[in-house]
């Protein structure tokens, strides 16, 4: 699950009686549509909202106020009495003002949309045409400074909440308590970061690069040792969005600009106003997207009214029929201030969203993203400054050591809220609440997986993951596990991690350690990118033959149900040493050198061809053991790649981000005991693609691989699959353990999440906002004669004859199979996704190889994973 995070946002939300509103809709007097973004408020009161797409509104209730005002730009405004026991659906009907722009007049229509002869798509071309001189990106230079604050709070906090049984041991709750202005709602603050950045750019060659010269954390978040994968997750869900961008990525989805090259197509334009921004004259353009289930923004642009077709002002919202996950509303405002060079650029972005994780709990969350941008230059900026800058993001060492009064200066018209500065005081007050500690301490055990032995300044060891400490495996039977692992408040460089286990059914005790040493200093983790570091690992346990392949831990304890039988495994006893170097511009390499032992065990087992075409049913002429040593080199590049880290293994967060590798092993003879020589190539190219018109997202992950050599059936490639119930990303779900094996391979994982696009347009299942997935795995592959028992007749005793079991009478039959090149092995998946927002079904459909020993024509498949 990976935006865990909206369920430590919104935790503590119960389910409570709303308080009274005041609800209505709002209509154009003429048409009788309804009016989007019409202001509703208290005069003067500083509480309010607008209206959404569909012309609703709902505004909390005061009996001392008596009176409404409802206004917007192009219509007269109205206040209206209001009378009690009439103060739900409100029906108003605004009267259009006409304005005339360059002898254009705008006047209310409900006629059809069209972009021949629209003075307003006319006017759009040319603010399109222009956006190249006023994008940033067109100067060779530039610099600014920026100041950043992102706010997680409870939303719609309500005065029955606060007087609920439920907090009466909470009463300093109250006091951090406050009214969104925007809202008009009861928000309750609980996390707050503040940055001060320094951005550089430069147009030859491209390069962009921030300094981190401020950074300060309060609330919640500062309870997790590994906090900073909530900060990352909001930031790369509530990016910045840069309308002279074509595509705005937001949410994890990509939007597309009201000014993008193609934007005339996308958007229906319509001109509403002049009017005046401080001393600005200005054309307001309202936008729309020509679908509202595509993925595009309504909301206004204020266009300068003069031949430089800059935008002044713009605001952003999402359509209600969206098919954006737990976004009630969305509103961004930038505002692009004019420089004494002349140059517009924007000074304020704020983002205010709305969240709601179940529709039956009617608090929710609120993001507020403010930003404030000042001291722009464009002056030439020295190479060096940035050579200096190691990767894209630089942190100054005393970037978390600023004092209030450097805050206080650089915050300019930001300033912090009464309960924004009171955080600290709240996170005091609410730690040494009765009972919190135990709650806290449980609830991070759930989100985190580890359990910490200290507090924030003295837990030096997580015991961990902790879905790993009960598991079952056909061999072992019930295996109990105890893992740890060794954090930067022991050490930054240093680094300690492994576990221990025991299998109930062959008595035996397993384990595996190892070492790190990081050559940078790590802020917790061992694994925090980019890495840079050396280990050493020695393992001794048991392994299933697709354990390499998951994306999760061998012992987790959700894997343990098999969709097959699975009774062959290697007991291994491995010595590795690896070196791994990342960069921030995603370019990655490793080195390795591993030796290992492997017994087969269970109902596995190693044979030497005698001649025979099938093995002896005696364990004598079995093969005890065999040995490798092998070296592997391997190169990668993931431009835009962005992690963060969790205890139990970081988190890519740009799936984005396409992935280029390439590996090459060598295993020596005779070096450490290793019994055989092979090379091993393998290439593996990921890459997401957004479809047009809202069609979702496909992802597509190409793999070959090439053993040069001749080897025994251990050393051969064999297809990453899954037996489990759970998916496992870019695996086979079908194959049965050990039913393949190749010395070369082609394969592709084609997975097409299509959001909702069919079944939003079936009435029962739009309302479920069910997404349909289709999948589609192939693979060729083939096995030479130098690798194959059968080619040799059974007499190369460099081979070892394929696995199978003996049957009770003796007899032999193999669950091995060749791969014929000309003839892919196929399966297809059909599943439904975002089910209660939370579960992923799959049906997979095998399509070839049907013939083999137990092949199932079809199975099931299940994940958890909530996404917007």
């Amino acid at each position: 699950m990976r935006n865990w995070w909206l369920i430590v946002l919104m935790a503590v939300l119960v389910p409570v009686r709303v308080q009274a509103q005041i609800t209505g809709i709002v209509r154009d007097a003429r048409t009788n549509q309804p009016l989007d973004y019409v202001n509703v408020y208290y005069d003067k009161k500083g509480v309010g909202g607008q209206t959404d797409e569909k012309g609703r509104f709902s505004i909390p209730e005061k009996e001392e106020w008596q009176e409404l005002t409802i206004s917007t730009m192009g219509y007269i405004s109205q206040v209206i009495k209001l009378k009690p026991g009439k103060k739900n659906n409100i029906h108003i009907k605004l009267v259009p003002s006409p304005h005339q722009i360059k002898d254009i007049v705008i006047t209310a229509s409900k006629s059809k949309y069209s972009r021949k002869n629209n003075p307003s798509v006319e006017f759009m071309k040319k603010v399109i045409a222009h956006k190249k001189n006023n994008d940033l990106k067109s100067k060779d230079y530039y610099q600014y400074t920026s100041y950043e604050k992102m706010v997680c709070s409870v939303n719609n906090v309500t005065d029955k909440v606060l007087t609920s049984e439920q907090l009466k041991r909470f009463e300093f709750v109250k006091d951090q308590v406050e009214l969104c202005q925007e809202t008009g709602k009861l928000i309750l603050p609980l996390t707050m970061h503040e940055t001060v950045t320094e951005k550089f750019y430069r147009k030859h060659p491209q390069t962009s690069k921030s300094v981190i010269k401020a950074d300060r954390k309060y609330g919640l978040t500062t309870l997790f040792q590994t906090g900073d994968i909530f900060n990352n997750a909001v930031e790369d869900v509530f990016t910045e969005v840069n309308i002279y961008q074509n595509v705005c990525r937001l949410f994890q989805y990509p939007f597309t600009s009201p000014i993008a090259d193609n934007a005339i197509s996308f958007y229906r334009y319509y001109i509403q106003d002049t009017t005046y921004i401080d001393n600005d004259r200005v054309i307001q353009v309202a936008f729309i997207a020509n679908n509202p289930q595509d993925f595009g923004f309504t909301g206004h642009l204020y266009v300068m009214d003069d031949s430089t077709y800059q935008v002044r002002r713009v605001q952003l919202r999402i359509p209600g029929r969206s098919d954006v996950n737990f976004v009630e509303s969305m509103n961004i405002s930038q505002d692009f201030s004019t420089l004494p060079s002349g140059d517009r650029v924007m000074t304020v972005n704020d983002m205010l969203v709305e969240l709601k994780l179940v529709d039956l709990i009617p608090t929710g969350a609120l993001v507020q993203r403010t930003v404030r941008n000042s001291d722009y230059l464009f002056d030439t900026i020295p190479p060096l400054n940035f050579k200096k800058i190691k990767g894209s993001t630089f942190t100054e060492p005393d970037a978390s050591m600023k004092d209030d009064n450097y805050w206080a200066q650089i915050r300019g018209n930001a300033e912090l809220s009464k309960t924004e500065k009171n955080l600290s005081k709240f996170m005091t007050n609410l730690k040494n609440t009765k009972g919190f500690k135990p709650f806290i301490f449980v609830f991070k055990t759930l989100m985190e997986n580890f359990v910490e032995t200290g507090d924030s300044t003295h837990n030096y060891v997580d015991i961990g993951p902790v879905n790993t400490a009960i598991s079952y495996n056909h061999y072992d039977g019930m295996r109990l596990r105890v893992s740890a692992i060794t954090n930067a408040n022991l050490s930054p460089h240093f680094f300690a991690k492994g576990y221990v286990a025991y299998g109930s059914q062959t008595k035996k005790l397993y384990g595996k350690g190892q070492l790190i040493y990081s050559f940078r200093r790590n802020a917790y983790l061992p694994d925090e990118f980019p890495k840079h570091d050396i280990s050493l690992t020695y393992m001794n346990d048991i392994v299933s033959p697709f354990d390499q392949f998951l994306k999760t831990d061998k012992d987790n304890m959700f894997l343990a149900l098999k969709s097959g039988k699975n009774d062959q495994f290697s007991h291994i006893d491995r010595w590795s040493i690896n070196y791994m170097r990342e960069y921030e511009n995603g370019v990655s390499y490793g080195l390795d050198f591993t030796r290992t032992y492997t017994i087969p065990v269970d109902k596995l087992f190693y044979q030497r061809l005698n001649g025979n075409p099938v093995p002896d049913n005696n364990p004598e002429k079995w093969l005890h053991h065999m040995n490798t040593a092998e070296f592997t080199a391997s190169v990668s590049f993931e431009p835009g790649a962005l992690y963060s880290n969790t205890k139990q293994r970081r988190v890519k967060m740009n799936k984005d981000a396409p992935i280029f590798s390439l590996s090459h092993t060598i295993g020596v003879e005779g070096l450490w005991g290793g019994d055989y020589t092979s090379n091993v190539t393998e290439l593996n190219i990921y890459k997401r693609l957004w479809m047009p018109h809202a069609w979702g997202k496909i992802d597509l992950n190409l793999r070959a691989g090439v053993q040069w050599n001749k080897v025994p059936y251990p050393m051969l490639l064999m297809p990453p699959a899954n037996q489990s119930y759970i998916i496992q990303q870019n695996t086979f779900e079908m194959i049965n353990s050990l039913e393949f094996f190749n010395d070369r391979y082609a394969a592709m994982f084609f997975d097409w999440h299509l959001n909702g696009k069919i079944f939003n347009r079936i009435p029962l299942l739009q309302r479920l906002k069910w997404r349909e997935f289709v999948g589609f795995n192939i693979m060729m592959g083939a096995l030479s004669d130098r690798n194959n028992p059968v080619s040799s007749n059974y007499s190369d005793k460099d081979l070892f004859y394929f696995p199978g079991h003996f049957n009770d009478g003796g007899s032999y039959e193999s669950n091995t199979y060749n791969m014929d090149w000309n003839r892919p092995y196929m399966e297809v998946r059909f599943g439904i996704a975002n089910i209660f927002k939370l579960l992923h079904v799959e049906a997979v459909r095998r399509l070839s190889y049907l013939d083999n020993n137990n092949a199932k024509k079809w199975g099931f498949r299940v994940m958890f994973k909530m996404q917007f």
